[in-house]
């Protein structure tokens, strides 16, 4: 992700505060028909990338803020489509070609696609995008290797750790690479600095397992299992540094994505999950949920950017009248001040959509 003026985000605006209504944030719903799914997973500045479900199929999108912005970035031979981040221009994902799953890079069409998939490779998908290069996996053989390209197959670099049965890359921020490696059928959250040998084991000594979905100033972001709960984990490098982001009140929680010191994910409260949003402490957590009102539930953050002017927060959650997952984007003003909602207000659940092996993706609740 490209880097911007650093905002400090005090807390999330209750409905009833205040603010005046051209400061006040909002969200933009980005689900368009005729599509009967959507999901928002990745933001660079203005962007926004995902996918939809049309006529069964994913098809990989990109908008620009809202629901008509929306260009669909699947390539004339694949058969479905995802995007799954964004950068300078860059949209990363995958795309199904000829039955298999290949790492995908575009720049903002469907006639721009890049195959990525590295030569003698059974699928790969490309999980992040930064500085002109890309993160991902690739199944080498039967195995699954973390690796990292510079925008093509040719450039894959094969990241796998020597002790792991199997790895995967899933963010990027310039030399450097984060996600997760099983070990003694362990997942481990995992950080790398572009070669195999650099791998780091970043999963705590309380946790049974962890991984790493994001990186951005040095931090790293995803989950750690403790005491059986998911808890939205934070660390600067190395496993001692870990912090438990779950905040007061909540059984579970997860961090997807990261940005300039602040965290999206979801938390689990009172069995319900909702979007969130931190800044790098338990007690810095804000409810998104409370935006939506009483028209959607099942909400989650997968992405955050700027433009240097508002912070936009791509996600989706499902819409109670038409029991759809719909892309959702939230935008708040960087120079606002906003107040959170206390914990008793917290209600309603999210879902999440998460990579499953090579041929699509499939619902999980961890």
């Amino acid at each position: 992700m490209r880097s911007a003026p650093r905002f400090t985000i005090i807390a999330l605006l209750a409905a009833a505060a205040s603010t005046p209504a051209a400061h006040a944030q909002s969200v933009t719903n980005l689900h368009l028909d005729p599509a009967d799914q959507s999901y928002g997973f990745a933001a660079d500045g203005g962007q926004q990338v995902g996918m939809m479900r049309l006529n069964a199929g994913w098809r990989a999108v990109v908008w620009n803020r809202t629901a008509n912005s929306i260009v669909t970035l699947n390539p004339g031979n694949a058969s479905e489509s995802g995007a799954l981040a964004a950068d300078g221009g860059q949209q990363a994902g995958w795309a199904t070609v000829d039955g298999m799953t290949r790492a995908s890079l575009w720049s903002g069409s469907a006639d721009s696609w890049i195959d990525l998939n590295p030569a003698g490779a059974a699928g790969s998908i490309a999980a992040a995008v930064s500085g002109g290069r890309q993160a991902g996996f690739a199944n080498v053989g039967t195995v699954s290797h973390a690796g990292w390209w510079s925008g093509t197959a040719a450039s894959w670099v094969d990241i796998h750790p020597a002790a792991a049965t199997s790895s995967y890359a899933v963010a990027i921020s310039g030399t450097h690479q984060a996600g997760y490696a099983y070990v003694d059928g362990r997942s481990n959250a995992s950080l790398w600095s572009g070669t195999a040998e650099s791998w780091i084991n970043l999963n705590p000594a309380t946790a049974t397992q962890s991984q790493a979905f994001a990186i951005s100033g040095g931090q790293q972001a995803g989950w750690a299992v403790v005491d059986g709960l998911f808890r939205a984990s934070l660390w600067s490098g190395t496993a001692e540094s870990w912090t438990d982001l779950t905040p007061q009140g909540a059984t579970q929680s997860v961090a997807w994505a990261a940005f300039e010191g602040m965290q999206v994910g979801y938390a689990v409260v009172d069995g319900q999950w909702r979007a969130s949003l931190w800044n790098g402490t338990a007690n810095s957590w804000i409810d998104l949920q409370s935006l939506l009102g009483e028209d959607y539930v099942f909400s989650e953050a997968r992405g955050i950017s700027s433009d240097g002017f508002n912070i936009y927060i791509t996600g989706s959650a499902t819409n109670v009248h038409t029991g759809r997952e719909e892309a959702l984007l939230w935008t708040i003003p960087g120079a606002v001040t906003i107040i959170p909602l206390p914990p008793a207000a917290m209600t309603i659940a999210s879902t999440l959509l998460a990579l499953a092996g090579f041929s699509a993706f499939r619902r999980r609740r961890p």
